[in-house]
This record gives structure tokens, sequence and C-alpha cells, in this order.
């Protein structure tokens, strides 16, 4: 009988653990239906200020098949890859799940890189999100729910950021170029010139990648089910934000690591800035950090122990505090 009640009280544990929603956590959900997809997003608001009018400050994900919330039986993991605390004063922030992802799941039934997959061994994600990881589908959905948003007495629409890291840069660059409502652009750790300069720049065998590319091309609206980018991804992420970001003329903030492979383009661009006098960029260029920011050794490596995401979100906020639009 003891070991019925142990057992009992095991599964009982679990299950109240597999029952976490982000409430628990103080985020709201809301969901909104956009085409024939319900998607889901959490508010993250000061306490006690959750119906108070502010701006919003909408965050776009980087790659990968990741729930929103993700915690253990120690707690929660990291929502945002910094700090979000100092933007509650002055924003409402929002982040949207990834299509047919959960919103919030326990790290212990998730993936390698705490991806949501339908077949573990070989890093399969469900059919739901690769038919729908690429560029449009994103900035088309994201801006529905801007405007559903839009419509909540407890958002004030006079400012509008955005704000996108790694793949998440093209999707809020896109955004801001087809949703005039959108203020401030934050565009981090991107490339301009599209993701396949970076996966040329960042491979040794060159012929190899040009016929990647080749094929990619030849099959642009192909969605191959085997793990990793689609044919359909890969091109429309490939796609150069720059001829967008070049008609913006919100604020703009550009901010990337000088290990970055990406920041030779992002050190180009800023001349093609600087030569066309164009005067609502502002870049940040971080000497020494990697792609996410953390420092590197002697071979490029990142140095987990040493991350600066807080630093560089701190200057995202002074940014934020000193533009005018």
């Amino acid at each position: 009988m003891k070991k019925i009640l142990l057992i009992m009280l095991l599964i009982s544990k679990n299950y109240a653990i597999a029952q976490k929603t982000p409430e628990d956590f103080g985020y709201r959900q809301m969901s909104f239906k956009f085409q024939d997809d319900k998607v889901d997003l959490i508010v993250i608001s000061k306490k006690g200020e959750e119906k108070i009018a502010k701006p919003l400050f909408f965050f776009c994900q980087g790659s990968l098949p990741r729930p929103v919330v993700i915690y253990d039986e120690k707690g929660l993991y990291g929502t945002l890859p910094f700090n979000e605390t100092p933007f509650l004063d002055d924003f409402h922030i929002i982040i949207i799940a990834k299509p047919t992802i959960p919103i919030i799941a326990n790290a212990n039934i998730l993936g390698k890189n705490f991806m949501y997959l339908k077949d573990k061994e070989n890093e399969i994600p469900p059919k739901g999100y690769t038919d729908r990881n690429y560029l449009d589908y994103y900035v088309f959905r994201n801006n529905f729910i801007l405007k559903q948003l839009s419509k909540e007495r407890w958002v004030d629409k006079k400012k509008l950021v955005v704000a996108g890291h790694s793949e998440g840069s093209s999707i809020a660059s896109k955004m801001a170029f087809l949703y005039p409502k959108i203020t401030h652009l934050i565009y981090s750790g991107g490339n301009p010139f599209g993701r396949i300069v970076n996966i040329l720049a960042d491979g040794e065998d060159k012929e190899n990648t040009i016929n990647y590319w080749k094929t990619v091309v030849e099959n642009s609206t192909i969605i191959n089910y085997n793990g990793g980018d689609t044919y359909k991804a890969t091109y429309s992420f490939s796609l150069p934000q720059r001829e967008n970001l070049l008609q913006l003329k919100i604020p703009i903030l550009v901010t990337y690591g000088s290990k970055d492979v990406a920041a030779n383009y992002n050190d180009l661009f800023q001349i093609e800035i600087i030569r066309d006098r164009k005067q609502n960029f502002r870049f940040i260029n971080y000497s020494g950090l990697e792609h996410n920011f953390f420092a590197v050794n002697e071979k490029s490596e990142p140095i987990y122990e040493k991350e600066n995401w807080d630093k560089v979100a701190k200057d995202w906020l002074e940014w934020l505090h000193n533009s005018i639009n």
C-alpha cells in the first residue's frame, strides 16, 4: 500500500509540473485566430499595471521550434534572452508562440536546444510548424496580431516598438516595412543581405554552398520534411531586407557582435547608410562578442559564462528613451 501511495504521489507531482500555464509565472496568455490557425501569445507587464495603457514592445523570436515559456521542477527558464524588468515601466512586452508549438512546455519533454519535436532522434519538428516556418507567414501573422491588440484599452498606440534578433530581425524589418503603425525598429543579430550570405561566409566549401543555393532557388516553394530549414524557409529568409530597411523613415537601431559571421555585412550596410546621409539609423557594434552576445575564446567559441544580453538590452532601452518619433 505504501508503494502504491508513493507512486501515486510521484505521478501527482509530475502531473502538476506538466500542467503549468503562463499565468503561473505572472504572464497573461491571449489567443487569436489567424486564417485557420490558433495563435497564442503572452503579455509580460509590470505587476499591478496590467491594465494601464502602455505602448507595446513586440519581440520576434529567433529560429527553432521552441516554446516561449520553458520551465522545469526548479522553476522558470529565461523567457527573453535578457532581463525584461527594466522595460516594464514603459511597455507591455508581447511574444507570440511559434506555429503549432505549445506556448509553454516542461524542459524535460523538449529535445536538443529546447526544441519541441515530433521525432527527437531525427530532430523533426511537427508538420504544422514546418508548413508555416517561412518569412511571410510570420510577418503577416504578427502584423495581424498587432492590429488586434491595438483594440485593447491597455495598449497605448502612440508608440509601437518591434524588435527582432537573428531570424527575428528579418521578420521585424519586413513587419515595419508593411505596417506603418510601427514607430521604432530594433534590428539585432541580422544580416541585411540575407541568410544565404551568412551560410556562405560561415562555410569552408563555397562551391557546395553556391550549388545548394541554386537548388534552393529552383525549389523555393518546396517544403521538405527532413528536419532543419526547408527550401522555402531558406529562400524566404535569404531575401535581403536591405531595401526594406533603406525605405523606412522611423528610428532604427542595429545591434550586432563584431565576432558574428554577419558583422562585416552590417559594417558594409552602415557604410551605405552614412553614404546616403540617412539620419534615422544608429549602429552599435559590440567588440569581441559573437552572434548571441557572448564573449569568445581564442578559437572564437562562445564563453557562456560571459554573456552580455543585459548590456545590449540596456542600450536598447536607452536608445528608445532618447529617440524621437
